[in-house]
């Protein structure tokens, strides 16, 4: 017997959804740009997962007598004040950055998200309330709001994560507000309500898998943002508490008065950073261009 439209529909809408994403992993790995960021974004986390397979010494570890050696084979990145390997310091340092970053957005990406559907769900003095306590987060710099509750709670890597991801939950909040509104007089949310679909089960069911693309980019994107406000901090000497904590903000911090002596302890640790960011920038930018069905080529 013949299936009908309504018991063919759940098997050709996954068919439909598997061949959008395997579309968009084909455009993804057509895309130069995004391949280099992921090239970076690899090394980045290559570093931060085999730091203590790797490097070739500790990273506390150090001696007076050889400090502010320039590059050498013995250590490819030189040695900081305090004799300790600077090659071994950029390693573990990505680590701090890494477990920042990642953890900030998604703490960023939870309370944006939260924030972003009740406004869009409910709206009316739901959303105008909380789209005016978000419009004031974004008036504030990002970095200027950071430091002020960095400086509140008292530093620690905790506190870190936290400030960093109340920086970036207003961007989610409206990114996804935006979404929910754009897709809230789709056809398919019409005909959901039309056979009495709850406002909850439209939401959850609907219009959120339909906003993700967004906020996946968006959170790609923020981790670039992530890794330079968390470097930022530790420059303002605003990072980790204890300071021999291989931090690449901090260690930008101890090298600035070594500039002309040793300008590598300035290089390594900026580098790092730049690769860094531009990778997932990088990478943001393919994902846009390969999950937009209107750029499609």
């Amino acid at each position: 017997m013949a299936l009908t439209t309504a018991e063919r529909a759940p098997g050709a809408a996954a068919r439909a959804s598997r061949g959008l994403w395997r579309d968009a992993l084909r455009r993804l790995l057509r895309n130069g740009p995004a391949l280099t960021g992921l090239f970076f974004i690899s090394l980045f986390v290559a570093a931060a997962v085999l730091a203590p397979v790797i490097a070739p010494y500790g990273p506390l570890e150090g001696e007076l007598s050889g400090r502010l050696q320039p590059p050498s084979a013995a250590h490819l990145m030189g040695t900081d004040l305090q004799g300790r390997d600077e090659w071994t310091r950029i390693l573990y340092g990505a680590r701090v950055s890494l477990q920042v970053g990642v953890i900030s957005v998604l703490m960023a990406v939870l309370m944006g998200g939260l924030i972003g559907s009740a406004a869009g769900a409910l709206g009316g003095r739901v959303d105008n309330v909380l789209m005016r306590i978000v419009d004031v987060l974004l008036a504030i710099p990002g970095i200027l709001l950071a430091i002020g509750i960095v400086a509140w709670l008292d530093r620690g890597l905790p506190q870190i994560m936290l400030a960093v991801a109340v920086t970036n939950s207003p961007i989610f909040a409206r990114l996804l507000r935006g979404s929910l509104l754009a897709n809230r007089e789709m056809d398919y949310v019409i005909a959901a309500r039309s056979i009495g679909a709850s406002r909850l089960r439209i939401l959850t069911r609907h219009l959120l898998p339909n906003s993700l693309t967004a906020l996946i980019v968006a959170a790609t994107l923020a981790l670039a943002t992530a890794i330079i406000d968390v470097a930022g901090l530790g420059f303002l000497g605003l990072g980790p508490p204890d300071p021999r904590t291989p931090e690449w903000g901090t260690m930008l911090t101890d090298a600035t008065k070594f500039l002309r002596q040793a300008p590598y302890l300035i290089f390594f640790p900026g580098a790092a950073i730049v690769v860094s960011a531009i990778g997932f920038n990088l990478l943001g930018d393919g994902l846009r261009e390969s999950l937009d069905p209107r750029l499609k080529k």
